[in-house]
């Protein structure tokens, strides 16, 4: 069962990715901040770490950085989840090592596929 952390800081948004997860049989983690999401990816080391970008203290951007240059979880596929929908925000959501960015509002659907796409 692939293990997926989820890391936002709107609880609603947060509650309702990880109903979409459970309800498809993935094992969900849930990180409220960055820091906290940081934290729980170096004990899980998850297969999927899905974030989003406007945040305190760290942007989902500058998380993403940080994921993939530890060894820990530099093989963890990242979704970058956001409302910045600009193609330039897609761009350097890629560039700092996002396997797929996801626009919010999303449905279950696209959730899913893309899971399916990364190969979970």
């Amino acid at each position: 069962m692939p293990t997926v952390l989820i890391i936002d800081d709107t609880i609603s948004q947060l509650e309702l990715i990880n109903c979409y997860l459970q309800e498809s049989g993935y094992m969900a983690i849930k990180a409220v901040d960055p820091k906290d999401g940081f934290a729980k990816a170096m004990i899980y080391q998850p297969d999927v770490i899905i974030t989003d970008v406007v945040m305190p203290g760290m942007s989902g951007f500058e998380l993403c950085r940080k994921l993939k240059r530890e060894p820990k979880t530099q093989k963890s596929h990242i979704i970058i989840c956001s409302s910045k929908n600009g193609e330039i925000d897609r761009i350097w959501g890629m560039r700092q090592g996002a396997s797929a960015y996801l626009t919010k509002p999303f449905t279950k659907q696209d959730l899913l596929r893309t899971l399916r796409l990364l190969g979970f």
